[in-house]
């Protein structure tokens, strides 16, 4: 089975519960953090391709709210990209990827579901 990689900020509180959740059900996983190790080009444009830019920016964030109203109300797939790979912290948290599986945010259900029964 492929390694499970875990994408995101250490400190995030939605982290925090991705690896509560993942280190109490002993699935095993990497971890990639965008502070120390920056944003995945290739990886985003797939992230992008599975889920479309607008689920992959996480809109809600302190780092959307903090970008000019321009800026936002011009965003497209391409500015998206381009904003993400600059600042990783607009990437919507957890990514967790396993091969062709990418999966965003926290979900306790989802996990139970992807992951409790597949120890990586």
């Amino acid at each position: 089975m492929k390694q499970l990689t875990v994408y995101g900020i250490k400190n995030c509180d939605t982290m925090k519960k991705a690896f509560a959740w993942l280190d109490g059900h002993k699935v095993a996983y990497a971890f990639h953090d965008y502070k120390k190790a920056g944003a995945d080009a290739d990886l985003l444009k797939r992230a992008f391709k599975q889920h479309g830019w607008e689920n992959v920016l996480n809109r809600k964030g302190a780092t959307w709210r903090a970008l000019p109203d321009k800026a936002k109300e011009a965003m497209n797939e391409r500015l998206a990209f381009e904003t993400a790979l600059a600042n990783p912290s607009i990437i919507r948290r957890p990514m967790l990827v396993r091969g062709d599986d990418i999966r965003l945010g926290f979900d306790e259900a989802e996990y139970s579901k992807a992951f409790a029964s597949k120890k990586a």
